[in-house]
Formats: C-alpha cells, structure tokens, sequence
C-alpha cells in the first residue's frame, strides 16, 4: 500500500516530488524500526503505541522538532489514506500530538545591502562590486533579481520557463505548491535585464534546446544545489547574517514590502501563502523596526 499511497500523493494530491520522496523515506524508516523493535515490517499494520514508540526513538536521537513534526505530518496522511481505502477501521495517529517547535524570525538581508549588490555598488570591504560580463555573469545577476523581486521558491525558479514570462504585462507564472498556478509582477529593471540575458543566451547556442528560462553553463535546467551556492557567493559579498540560501530573498522580498507599507494580504497572494498565518511573521521584522525608530525618535524613550 505504500506505492500506491506515493502514487496518490503525486497523481492526485499533485504533491511535489521533493515531498513524495520524503514521505518515501519516512515510511521506510518506519518500517525499518518496526522490523527491527516489532519483527514485522509493514507499516499498515502499526499500532499507536508503536508509532509513539518511533516519534520517542527519534526524539531521543535529537532529531528536530521540525523534522519530526512532518514525519508526523507523513504518519497522519498515510493512515487517513489507508482508512478512506478501508484497509483499516482505525486511525493510530489520533492520539499523536505535534511537538513543540520553536519559533524564529526569517532571517532577511538589509535593504541597503540589497541595492549595493544588484546597483553594483560596494562590499562590505568597500570593493567595488561588479558581475562578469558574460552570460554566466547576466544569469546570476538574473537569479538574484529574480528571487528577490518576485519573492518565488527555489523550485519555481528552477520550473520556470520562458514562455511563463509576459514581458508586455510586466508578469510572470509560477507553478507552486499543489501545482497551484499565480501571477507575480515583474519590474522594469528586471525585464530589461531579462531581454539582455534572453539574447545573450541565444548567441550561447547551447546544444540543448530546451525552454528553461534559467539554465546553467552549459545550458541545461539548473537544480538547487546550482542556485545555493550561486546565491551564497553573493551574498558573502554584502551580508554578515547566518543564512545565506534562496529562501533568505524571499524572506527580504517579504519584508521589505512589508517596511514599505505593503499590503499583508497582498504579500500573502504574492508569496502563494495559503493561510495569512504563514505571512504574519513577517510582522515581527517591521515591528522590531517601528520599536527602533520610536527608541530614536521619541523623546520620552
């Protein structure tokens, strides 16, 4: 049952292939305790004693909460998916409760910061900053345009592909998660540069042809790792915070627009949140900041 149950999370659940491999190497852990604490290994048949005794065993691992938690997550789909299929009459994840996860702001890149690295401006040695004039040096500028002006994910960056880019409506489609399709404005800088790079890559006259929009040196679809250590050597250049990855930019994209007045609602459409909650906590950023400008600006602080 657990193909199919895979099966069903991609075909019909339209899940990404990231989560189905995930939910694959959850439950063959799981069978993988089960064989080796119970003697049997088929997970249709754990009970919720023995799934407790799974999520203690990963707790004393100091797995972290967040991991376990969609393992859980995982668990919960699995079973409700065996029930709708009558394979068994009872849940055994009823009773298994989330863990605690601690919550931390999204971490963001200054606003300066920003403009010194994509105007070209300075480092923070004060060197001047400058993308090779290639068309490996237009692409990563590309790419950091992109995730922080649109706000899109790794994967949708990766997905998208030329024809997705309306240049007449200053748009572009992304394919996001559930393969829920959305329209993210685009900016004039970042259509300019989209044109440049489009005929640059043209003259390329890669031996591939296919409709990637971003693609890498030798013409072929990126993949993440590609993208991470693309946004990484970047922003080594101007930043000092801890995480450096593509998700950071779509963190700044989000409070930046919030710092400037930006519509909560609008981000949310913006970002493909489904639920407002997931956007709200970029409100903890522009409250820190109100909080600085009223320490420096009111007279009684």
């Amino acid at each position: 049952m657990v193909n199919e149950f895979l099966t069903y999370l991609s075909v019909e659940k339209r899940y990404s292939k990231h989560t189905t491999v995930s939910y694959r190497n959850d439950l063959s852990n799981l069978s993988e305790y089960l064989l080796t604490s119970y003697e049997f290994s088929t997970p249709e048949f754990a009970t919720y004693p023995m799934l407790r005794s799974w999520i203690v065993t990963l707790v004393d691992q100091e797995m972290q909460p967040k991991t376990i938690n969609r393992k859980i997550a995982c668990l919960r789909s699995f079973y409700h998916f065996l029930q709708k299929k009558e394979c068994i009459t009872k849940d055994p994840t009823l009773k298994i409760r989330a863990l605690k996860v601690k919550k931390s702001l999204p971490v963001f890149v200054e606003e300066d910061n920003m403009i010194n690295l994509l105007d070209e401006i300075k480092d923070l040695l004060g060197n001047d900053i400058k993308f090779e004039n290639s068309f490996e040096g237009l692409r990563d500028k590309l790419v950091l345009e992109l995730l922080y002006g649109t706000g899109i994910r790794l994967s949708e960056l990766i997905g998208l592909k030329t024809s997705d880019l309306n240049l007449y409506q200053k748009t572009i489609k992304v394919l996001g998660k559930g393969n829920k399709e959305r329209i993210i404005p685009i900016h004039d800088t970042f259509i300019a540069l989209s044109k440049e790079y489009t005929n640059k890559k043209k003259s390329e006259s890669f031996s591939n042809n296919n409709d990637f929009f971003v693609v890498t040196d030798t013409g072929e679809q990126t993949y993440p790792m590609f993208i991470y250590r693309l946004v990484k050597k970047y922003l080594d250049l101007i930043t000092t915070v801890d995480k450096r990855s593509p998700h950071v930019l779509r963190h700044t994209f989000a409070t930046h627009l919030l710092n400037k007045g930006a519509d909560l609602n609008a981000i949310k459409d913006l970002l493909g949140h489904t639920s407002l909650a997931a956007t709200q906590v970029y409100t903890h950023n522009s409250i820190d900041k109100l909080k600085a400008i009223f320490d420096q600006a009111h007279p009684k602080s």
